[in-house]
C-alpha cells in the first residue's frame, strides 16, 4: 500500500487529479456540470446547464450501474457515496482491476464502509468516515495498471437513488502496489463447534489490512470470548498469530463494559466498536453490534497463502466456554499481488437480509 496522505502530502508529484460523479461521468476533463438531463433537472430549469441538473442516479430494481470506468493506470484516492439506509444491505459494491472477469471487492454497500445493520453510525476513521446522515468515505488506496470499473448492483424490488464521487489520479507509478480485494461473508446463524470464516484461503503474496464485523448476538450473556486466527503461508491445523477474544482483537477490553454504562461505543483511526444496537422491547430482540479493525500501521504480510476465522464463545456454568450460534457477518479487506483471488459465491438478497425492528411478519 502506498503511503498515507499524511506522510506524503507535501511531495510535489507529476500526476493529474480526476473525478467521475454523475455530473462528470467519465472524469474529463472540463466535462463537469454539462448534463441537460438528470434527477435535478426539474429542480435547475430555471437555471439551465450547469447548475446541479445531474447529481444522482436511479439504480433499477435488479439492474447493476456502472459508477465509474477508467481506462489506463491509476489509483482512486476517495470515494464519497449516500444513498437511503433501506439500500445498505441490498446494493452490492463491486470493483473490477485490469479488465479482470471477476471483482476484486464484493461487499454489500453498507459493510464496506461499516454500516452492517441498516443503522446509522459515526465512523472517524483514516481510511473509512462516515457522517450524519449516511454520508460513506473511503480513502483506501485502489491503485490498478490497466483499468477499474466500479458498479453498484440493486438486489431489491425497489429503485435506489444514488450519489457519489470518485476521485482518483493517473501519471504515477503504480506498478509495485497491490489490489484491494475485499470480501463479505455471513454465518446466519453460525453452525455449532465452527469457526466464522472471516477470509478463506487466498493465495499470493499480499497483506492483510482490516475486518469489520456485524455481529448479532443470538443469546444472552457475553459473546466475545472467540479468539481471531492468522494461518500464514504454510499454516495447517494452528495459526501463527492468535488473539486473546474478540474485543481485544479490536482494541477493547473487558466486555466493552465501562461500569455504569455497559457497552460503549468508541471510534478511532484503525480501532472501533462504533455501533451498539440495544434491544427495543419489542421487535429488536436481540443486541447487534459493528466493529472495525485497521491493520494499517501493523498490516499482516504473507508470502504464499493467507486465511483468518473467528471464534464464537460465551460462558457456560462453572466456569467453561459456551460455543455460540451467532449471527456474524464480516468483511475482509487485504493487498494482493493480483487482481483476482478465491472468493465466495456473490451474495444474495435472501443472505443478505438483515431484521431490526422490522415489525411482525405480514398475516397469510
Amino acid at each position: 500500500m502506498a503511503d498515507t496522505p499524511i506522510a506524503s502530502i507535501s511531495a510535489l508529484r507529476s500526476v493529474r487529479t480526476h473525478s467521475i460523479s454523475p455530473e462528470n461521468p467519465d472524469g474529463a476533463a472540463g466535462g463537469g456540470g454539462r448534463a441537460t438531463e438528470g434527477t435535478g433537472a426539474r429542480a435547475a430549469r430555471d437555471l439551465g446547464p450547469g447548475w446541479k441538473v445531474s447529481p444522482s442516479v436511479i439504480v433499477a430494481a435488479g439492474a447493476t450501474f456502472d459508477v465509474a470506468r477508467i481506462e489506463g493506470p491509476g489509483r482512486i484516492t476517495h470515494i464519497w457515496l449516500t444513498t437511503h439506509p433501506d439500500g445498505w444491505r441490498s446494493l452490492i459494491l463491486r470493483a473490477h482491476w485490469d479488465g479482470a472477469a471477476e471483482p476484486a471487492i464484493e461487499v454489500p454497500l453498507g459493510d464496506f464502509f461499516c454500516q452492517g445493520w441498516g443503522v446509522f453510525a459515526q465512523v472517524d476513521s483514516e481510511v473509512i468516515a462516515v457522517n450524519p446522515n449516511g454520508g460513506f468515505n473511503s480513502y483506501w488506496p485502489m491503485p490498478f495498471r490497466k483499468g477499474a470499473r466500479i458498479t453498484i448492483e440493486n438486489t431489491a424490488s425497489r429503485d435506489a437513488v444514488v450519489y457519489y464521487q470518485v476521485t482518483y489520479e493517473t501519471g504515477g507509478d503504480y506498478a509495485g502496489e497491490g489490489y484491494l480485494h475485499a470480501q463479505w461473508r455471513r454465518s446466519n446463524p453460525l453452525p455449532l463447534l465452527t469457526t466464522h470464516p472471516i477470509l478463506d484461503t487466498v493465495e499470493g503474496r499480499g497483506h492483510y489490512v482490516g475486518t469489520y464485523l456485524a455481529w448479532g448476538v443470538n443469546s444472552t450473556g457475553w459473546w466475545g470470548e472467540g479468539e481471531v486466527r492468522f494461518f500464514l503461508d504454510f499454516d495447517d491445523e494452528y495459526p501463527s498469530i492468535n488473539g486473546t477474544g474478540t474485543e481485544d482483537y479490536f482494541g477493547g477490553a473487558w466486555n466493552f463494559d465501562v461500569p455504569g454504562q455497559g457497552y460503549t461505543p468508541y471510534s478511532t483511526a484503525y480501532l472501533g466498536l462504533p455501533q451498539v444496537l440495544r434491544p427495543d422491547g419489542l421487535y429488536a430482540s436481540q443486541q447487534r453490534f459493528g466493529m472495525y479493525r485497521w491493520h494499517l500501521p501493523d498490516p499482516i504480510h504473507f508470502a504464499e497463502r493467507l486465511r483468518v476465522d473467528i471464534q464464537a464463545l460465551g460462558w457456560r456454568s462453572g466456569g467453561r466456554y459456551l460455543p455460540l450460534q451467532d449471527d456474524i457477518a464480516s468483511t475482509a479487506y487485504f493487498y494482493l499481488d493480483r487482481p483476482t483471488a478465491a472468493r465466495p459465491p456473490a451474495p444474495t438478497a435472501d443472505v443478505m437480509e438483515i431484521h431490526v425492528g422490522n415489525g411482525p411478519a405480514p398475516r397469510i
